[in-house]
This record gives C-alpha cells, structure tokens and sequence, in this order.
C-alpha cells in the first residue's frame, strides 16, 4: 500500500464521528428540538411543489375563483409555517454548533496548559494558535451544519423521490441518470479540495507563527531595521496561502457549474419528456409542474451531497490536526493516587540525577549530580554558559523529568507526589520577567489570587515596586502592555519579585534575576531579592559577584558535572574552576572582561 492511502486511512479513522458529536451530547435537548423543527420544516417544504402543482391544474382547468382563493390561502398558511420552523431550527442548532465548538477551544486549551515544556519547545505558538481557531472552526461545520443540511436533505431527497414515482415512474427512472454522475464529481472533487484545504491550512500556520514571532519581537525588528525583511517574510507565507487558497477555489468554481450543468441538462431532458405526456393528455400540467420542481429539489439534494462530502474531506485534515493535540499525552503527570505534597521546610535532595533529552538529538544535560540542599540555605549555581545549570533548577518544579536518580523534598520523591502541590510551594524569578497584559496590580495578584489590597500593597514595598508604581497616574491599575512592554527591565522584575512574595513559597528559585540592568536597577532589585530569600531555601543561578559571596554554598557546574561544592571562601582557597571564573569576572570590574556566566 502506497503512502498517500495509508495517510488517507489514518485520517479517516482520526474523523472519530463519536468522538467528534461527544461535544455536541451535553446540548442534544437542543439539538434533538432543532432537528424536530427541521424535519417539520423540510415536510412542510415537500407540499410546496405539491400546492404549486394543484394551484395550476386549478388555472388550467378553470375552476371556480373560491378554489383558487382557498389554494393561494393555503400557500400563504405553507409559508408562514415554514418560516417559524426554520427560524426555531436555525437558531437552536446554532446555538448547539457555536457552544460546542467553544467547549472545543476550552478543551484543547485545557490540554494545552498540561503539557510540559518539551512539547512547547518543539512547536510554534503561531502553529498552536491556527489549531485553536482556525482548525475549530472547519470541524464546526461538519458538526453541526453538515449534519442539519444532510438530515434536511436526506428527507428532500426520500420524499420527492416518493412523490415524484407517485406522479410518473418513467419520468423518474429519467431523472434518476443524474444520480451516478454527481456521486463520481462529488468524490473527485472532495478529494481534491481535502488535500488543498490542508495544504491551505499548513500555510496559513507558518503565516500565524511569523505574526506571532514578529509582533512579540518587534524591538529587535526594528532595532536591526528589519521591517522590510518581515514583511517580505510574512508577505511570502501569505502569497504562499493565497496561491493555493485561489487552486482550490478554481477547483470549486469548476465543480459547481459542472454540477449544474449536469443537473439543469437533466431538468431539460425531464422537461421534454414530460411535455410530450401533458400533450398526449397522460399528464396534467400541474402535475408536470410539481414533478420537474420535485426534481430540482431532488438535484439541490445531491448537489448538497456533494458538497458536504466536500467540506468533510476539509475537515479531515482540520480534526486530525485538533485530536492530534488532545491526544498527546503530557511527558509530565500525576501517578495515579499520589499524595499532595505537605508543607515543606525546603530540604532539597539531588540522587545521583541525570538528565538527557528525549528528542532526535538524546544529549545528555546533567550526569550523576548529588547534592544535599538544607531547609533556608541559599546554594548558588555557577559554570561556563551552557553547563546545565539551568535544566538543574528546572527538574526541581518537575518542567522536565530526570532520565535517572531522584530527587526528593523533605524526603518525597518529586515524582510521588501532586504534581499541582509541588509547584504551589516554588517560586521562580526568571532573567527574562513575562507579565501579563493586565494591569500591574493583577500580575502581582498572579501569585495569590485571593489576595486583598493590603497584601500587594505590603508586597510591592517589599519588593521595592511600590515607589515607581505610585508614580503612574493609575497606580496599581496602570495597564503594563503585552509581556509588560510599558515598564522597564529593572520595573518588571520587580514586580516579579513582589508575585513570588505574595506566592509565599518555601523554594525559591532565581535564574539570573538581575542580568542586564543598571546598576540602580540592580541594586533595588539585589534588595529585594534578599529580602525576598530569607527563611526561604533559595537556588541562584549566579551572574552577580554579590550574589555569589552571601550564598550559604556554592556549587560548580561543568559539562553537566558537579565539580566543585563548597563556601566561597572554600573554593577560592581551592584555587579551581570557581577561583579561576571568579577572577575573571574580578578583572571585569576594572578591565571590561566578559561576565562571570559567560564562560
């Protein structure tokens, strides 16, 4: 078997129609009503050419004016039944599409919040943000549309059919010639448009994810003046999107006419056919009327078939991308049963740790690392850029999970434990602080939700933020921007500081926290940090001379080693790698070296 059948397969296996109607089970009352006022309203509909029929045989055979009266009346009465039907129907199932398709979203949302960082670091949020909304809102139609229009449809079908054999059998068998060329159009075309409607789809991904990228980048865009080359590069994925968006609406606008080519081809055989029989007075003209309405009903219905096998070849790319997400299970997860965490001390034991990515590439991070953390010690972590330190502190809150050895709080392994109540009791002050587009008081709220005024006032004059935020005009509601955009790199992290104070957490993890600032910044911020630190078992991510002298220990990390542990004063008598590093960044201070974490 080729490849192109085997994907075909899979991808009709991951439609899952019971999979897919699982979101619209919770609204089925709705549903269920919806599709009652359809059924009324497509029988209803069924009488229409029926009455046009008897309003003419009624002229043609010049009955009386009451007749007449009473068949336009009945019409009239046709009419206004049908449009109440199908307002109730349309706005109930609707409804139903709408909210399941937002459950939908929330659902891959959810989902998306359990997974752990390796699946964010292999994919673009651009990629990610196509899937919650464009990819959505493709399986929208064929969960409840398509299915409105083919019930709709299929009793259009059936009971012109009925009433049309009724009328005439042989102008039936006549009209039913249509039927075995729309089905072969229907599924050459459904498969064409399927394939450029994924492709459609890939496209418009890369264009999110370049959007994506260039607008949370823009200060380096423009700093490098590279606005032309972005929008050159965007400009390329949408050109790319368009070129195949306008191949795939050539295919349609070739199927359409073809179809009706077809059908209006069919209409005019049947004309014909039954003209010759209201000539030879086998047929009343009435009759030939409804009969040749019947049969354009029957040809819309097929033509709709086709259409919706067309939009469900779309939508098979669009729900295998979406059940693709909801289907991959976080790296990072609770063992059934396992306890909530305890309040912990702080006492932080490294087993023999290792840890190497599970990706193309299986390098190895960290090797055989043992460390003794006690309850309140601050253990600064040093080494040359790139050394682990970071993917240390990162096994800590579980981001990743160790290849093997353990590592335990207060005697827990992190493992054994809810995965929820383990983060509650850490704090992590990154290099690079993301707010959020709230207001300054909302993202320092982030870390107690419950928090009153009093609190993140007492917060922000901890963290030495309360000065700089009095000076807004709005105070604590002054909205920070996108990624806190308004506020400065010593200001944001400060406020960061004032989030993981109101946190309240027994670990403390800094991760250069104080890079790249002034030095007012920086010592407003070092402030903070210490006072932030105390009572608190703290792991620093060393970039700072100060940092590194109050740190109760020190711990050297080379290659994914530890090489040297031991107080600042021990390991300068030492004389190894921390003596030689801190030396250098000692002739920085005066001679403009390279910083301690850049070797």
């Amino acid at each position: 078997m080729s490849d192109e059948p085997k994907k075909r397969l899979i991808n009709l296996k991951q439609l899952e129609w019971g999979r897919l109607f699982r979101y619209v089970r919770p609204y089925r009352v709705r549903l269920a009503l919806g599709l009652f006022c359809l059924m009324l309203s497509s029988g209803i509909g069924l009488l229409l050419p029926l009455s046009i029929g008897w309003l003419v045989n009624t002229v043609s055979t010049k009955a009386s004016a009451d007749l007449l009266n009473t068949v336009a009346l009945a019409l009239i009465v046709v009419f206004v039944l049908q449009m109440v039907f199908n307002y109730v129907q349309g706005y109930l199932i609707t409804f139903v599409g709408e909210r399941a398709v937002a459950d939908l979203r929330i659902e891959i949302y959810t989902h998306l919040q359990k997974l752990s960082l390796a699946f964010f670091n292999e994919r673009r949020v651009g990629e990610l943000t196509s899937r919650v909304t464009n990819d959505v809102t493709v399986i929208q139609g064929v969960t409840t549309n398509a299915v409105a229009a083919f019930i709709q449809n299929i009793i259009n079908f059936v009971g012109s059919f009925a009433l049309m054999l009724s009328m005439s059998w042989r102008l039936t068998s006549v009209t039913l010639l249509l039927i075995p060329l729309l089905i072969v159009l229907g599924i050459f075309f459904g498969r064409k448009l399927r394939k450029l409607s994924t492709e459609v789809s890939d496209r418009l991904a890369e264009a999110t994810s370049v959007l994506e990228e260039t607008i949370s980048g823009v200060r380096i865009v423009q700093s490098f003046a590279r606005e032309p080359y972005e929008v050159e590069r965007f400009s390329t994925a949408i050109e790319a999107a368009f070129s195949i968006s306008m191949v795939r609406t050539r295919t349609r606008a070739q199927f359409i006419p073809i179809v009706s080519f077809s059908g209006f081809g069919a209409l005019v055989l049947v004309l014909w056919f039954g003209g010759r029989q209201v000539l030879n007075g086998s047929m009343q003209l009435g009759d030939l009327v409804s009969f040749l309405l019947y049969a354009g009903v029957i040809a819309g219905s097929l033509g709709t078939f086709t259409g919706l096998y067309s939009q469900l070849q779309e939508a098979l790319g669009a729900t295998a991308r979406v059940f693709g997400i909801l289907d991959t299970a976080p790296d990072i997860a609770d063992k059934p049963g396992v306890p909530e965490l305890p309040n912990i001390v702080g006492a932080v034991t490294f087993d023999d740790v290792s840890f190497a990515y599970t990706d193309a590439t299986n390098a190895v991070i960290l090797s055989t690392i043992n460390i003794e953390v006690k309850p309140g010690e601050i253990l600064a972590l040093v080494g040359p850029s790139g050394s682990g330190k970071t993917t240390l502190v990162n096994l800590i809150p579980r981001f990743y999970d160790v290849t093997s050895g353990a590592i335990s709080i207060d005697g827990y392994d992190i493992r054994d434990v809810q995965l929820r109540s383990l983060r509650s009791q850490i704090g992590i002050v990154p290099q690079e602080t993301l707010l959020f587009s709230g207001t300054i008081g909302d993202n320092i709220r982030y870390g107690n939700l419950t928090a009153s005024a009093e609190e993140v006032l007492a917060a922000a004059n901890a963290a030495n933020a309360h000065e700089f935020i009095s000076r807004f005009e709005e105070g604590y509601d002054t909205i920070v921007g996108e990624r806190g955009v308004k506020l400065s790199g010593g200001q944001r992290q400060r406020v960061a500081i004032a989030r993981a104070l109101l946190k309240n957490p027994r670990i403390l993890i800094l991760d250069e926290a104080t890079s790249a600032m002034d030095s007012e910044s920086e010592g407003l911020v070092q402030e903070a940090l210490e006072r932030l630190m105390q009572n608190r078992t703290t792991f620093v991510i060393a970039h700072r001379l100060s940092t590194i002298k109050n740190a109760t220990r020190i711990a050297v990390i080379d290659g994914g080693r530890l090489v040297e542990l031991g107080t600042h004063a021990e390991l300068l008598t030492r004389g190894g790698m921390y003596a030689r590093l801190y030396n250098l960044q000692f002739d920085a201070m005066t001679s403009e070296a390279p910083a301690l974490a850049e070797y």
